[in-house]
């Protein structure tokens, strides 16, 4: 038995009204195919345009291990520079990924690129472009980003698989409390029914990115990425304009992810088992 995910729609190319009121004001995913083939990036932006540009520059290394007290909330797990990470995800796979690299702070050059698409109708916060990296294989764990955003991902060099499912679906998936992240031992690719039993009732979406395909995310949206083969992706992002998720938004950013830190350090991996068993207890309870 498989999860409940439909494809999400593609187009070609949308008109500003059509994306606002189809997408924006119902909050609903899409595909568009043909956003920024006018980008120089869509011509130019590879694993080796990178590796010229950035090739020198030291980055923060993320792998597929459990959330531990031991680091903190995002906390890297690893560094190197970031041609040997490219030689190495050109030379096999690996569940190495970079996460949120700024884009703006680190390689200006890039900036020369691309061109933020206001045209489609959402005012973009033009100082947080990110660039997220994977090697073939590997994973981002199923998570809601910390501020609620309205999302434009971008993907570059190679396919990736995304799954989403909209926050309504919060309370099937296993979400653990005071943190983004649902129950990490769950493989929503392959998932076992009778240990995550709530699971068969959550409705989802998926779809495969292509080079210069992108994904439009509503507000708060859950999404696994794997990455099929090596690549990376651009995000930039909206504020929500939800009044509820602009609050929620702040309290992560302010308040949450303090938090968490602050229980990490005082009651360690006691805390992080204390919310993988509230993850499962609060989640089956609701659904039993």
């Amino acid at each position: 038995m498989k999860l409940n995910l439909e494809q999400i729609p593609r187009v070609k190319t949308i008109t500003k009204e059509k994306f606002l009121k189809d997408h924006v004001e119902l909050q609903k995913p899409v595909v568009i195919e043909r956003l920024i083939e006018d980008w120089t990036a869509y011509k130019k932006w590879n694993l080796s345009y990178i590796k010229t540009l950035a090739g020198h520059k030291t980055v923060p290394i993320y792998d597929d291990r459990p959330v531990s007290s031991e680091r903190k909330f995002n906390e890297a797990h690893t560094s190197m520079k970031m041609s040997e990470y490219i030689d190495l995800l050109k030379k096999e796979p690996t569940n190495y990924r970079i996460f949120l690299y700024s884009l703006l702070k680190e390689v200006p050059e890039l900036q020369n690129d691309f061109t933020y698409p206001d045209a489609i109708g959402l005012k973009f916060m033009k100082k947080l472009p990110y660039l997220f990296f994977g090697g073939g294989g590997s994973k981002v764990f199923m998570h809601y980003d910390i501020d609620l955003a309205n999302i434009l991902h971008f993907h570059f060099h190679g396919e990736k698989q995304c799954i989403l499912f909209p926050p309504s679906e919060t309370k099937y998936l296993y979400k653990v409390p005071h943190s983004l992240i649902s129950h990490q031992d769950i493989d929503f690719e392959n998932p076992d029914f009778e240990k995550w039993p709530a699971l068969k009732n959550a409705k989802g979406y998926i779809t495969n990115l292509k080079h210069g395909e992108t994904l439009y995310m509503p507000e708060g949206y859950w999404h696994q990425m794997t990455y099929l083969t090596p690549g990376f992706s651009m995000s930039i992002r909206s504020v929500p304009k939800k009044t509820t998720n602009f609050i929620e938004a702040t309290y992560n950013v302010f308040i949450m992810r303090y938090l968490d830190n602050f229980m990490r350090k005082t009651r360690g991996q006691k805390w992080i088992q204390y919310k993988n068993n509230k993850a499962i207890s609060r989640t089956n309870k609701r659904n039993g």
